[in-house]
């Protein structure tokens, strides 16, 4: 069996994460993204980015998990209380927002999407989360079919993005903490 684990990103993980969401969007995300949008990613940028979620992250509630085989990084997620719920969303302030979840692609099919997303939960759980949601990408059918088959559901909301090349629809989904996996 394969040494896979899960654990908090350090700073020193940082460019590693980086690395992996240009990745990963790049080769998964072509039918998702706009080409002048993955074209356009910067590592820099990235970095900069994940080091203040890794080194500062707004709250306690706030976490960036990586994922491992062995000694390599191969995925990553990060959650924090969801701030942009309308006014009579259930759980309105226990509600977790998991905001990206990426394994790279040649990592995939091995579990640590799952073992993410468990840890995730887990540490909502102990945040005193109670139900938690994420926007998916129309359409990314993978994730979609990830989520629905750890026991997430569409909640009705979807939103139009504006990527500066074109137009991104994404679609909420939700679950009650305890009840997913």
């Amino acid at each position: 069996m394969a040494d896979v684990s899960v654990r908090p990103a350090r700073p020193g993980d940082v460019a590693e994460i980086a690395r992996i969401q240009i990745d990963t969007w790049r080769t998964a995300y072509t039918c998702v993204l706009p080409t002048p949008v993955l074209d356009g990613l910067s590592g820099q940028a990235a970095e900069q980015a994940w080091q203040a979620a890794v080194a500062a992250p707004p709250t306690a509630s706030h976490h960036v998990l990586v994922a491992l085989e062995q000694h390599c990084l191969v995925g990553f997620t990060a959650l924090g209380p969801a701030d942009d719920l309308e006014p009579a969303a259930p759980d309105r302030d226990r509600t977790v927002l998991i905001g990206s979840l990426l394994v790279e692609p040649r990592w995939g099919r091995r579990g640590h999407g799952s073992r993410l997303l468990a840890a995730a939960v887990d540490h909502a759980l102990e945040d005193g989360m109670t139900r938690a949601i994420t926007w998916v990408p129309s359409s990314d059918l993978a994730l979609l079919s990830f989520y629905r088959g750890a026991g997430w559901d569409t909640d009705g909301y979807a939103r139009t993005l504006d990527t500066g090349a074109g137009e991104l629809r994404e679609i909420r989904l939700h679950a009650a903490l305890g009840a997913t996996g």
